[in-house]
């Protein structure tokens, strides 16, 4: 399994943590509210559902509502596929919730896992920052080191590029020192002072602030376009 397929995996069991949902449903969660998947295409969420289905952590069932029978008499067609968090899937979405490990808190998966930061224990939501915050912090010595070796060699333009990607470094670097110190205070982000703070890195959607993923890092990959 990819890494780009595990991190829509694991947003997908955690959008349907809170309730079923169609495919249609979910794809506009998933661009709305979680910022990595602003752009893909049904073309990549029916085949990660299908898997999900096969593993036994979702499973599918017919569309329930007045609508989707109106709809589906009137066109001939089955009624939308209403998919549904089994036991098994619940289970594996917590563990998958539980892991600290790179994976947690690198460039593809951090937004993600900050997604779901209000259904994660707090011993865990700190190591996830504190281990983004270490990583941050060695990219942004490298950075530093790099710009100091070659400063002489570039020319104006690509000399501020560098020093944007650098300040939207030391930008996520100083929010993530918030939520650390909100979390180690036992404050809740949304009433902190710290979540003002967030607010302004952030893109704000149903399933909670997010990082925005293109400014944070000039590394991030960017993701599958549509089709």
């Amino acid at each position: 399994m990819s890494r780009r397929s595990g991190i829509l995996e694991f947003a997908v069991l955690g959008l349907l943590r809170e309730s079923p949902m169609h495919g249609y449903e979910l794809r506009k969660r998933l661009n709305t509210s979680l910022g990595v998947f602003r752009a893909f295409s049904y073309g990549t969420l029916y085949p990660c559902l299908k898997t999900l289905v096969t593993n036994g952590w979702l499973i599918e069932e017919p569309g329930s509502t007045h609508e989707d029978a109106l709809g589906a008499s009137l066109t001939g067609r089955r009624a939308k596929i209403v998919y549904r968090l089994t036991a098994e899937g619940k289970e594996h979405f917590e563990e998958l919730l539980s892991q600290t490990g790179p994976d947690a808190y690198e460039d593809e998966h951090f937004a993600a896992r900050f997604a779901f930061f209000g259904q994660t224990s707090r011993d865990v939501r700190m190591r996830v920052l504190e281990g983004r915050r270490s990583r941050l912090e060695e990219r942004l010595e490298k950075m530093r080191a790099s710009l100091a070796r070659t400063r002489e060699r570039l020319d104006d333009y690509t000399l501020e590029l560098q020093r944007h990607g650098m300040e939207s470094v030391e930008r996520e670097v100083r929010w993530l020192n918030e939520l650390i110190e909100s979390e180690r205070a036992g404050r809740d982000l949304k009433g902190s002072a710290s979540g003002g703070a967030a607010q302004q890195d952030t893109t704000t959607g149903s399933a909670g602030g997010l990082p925005r993923t293109g400014e944070h890092s000039a590394t991030d990959t960017p993701g599958d376009t549509a089709t």
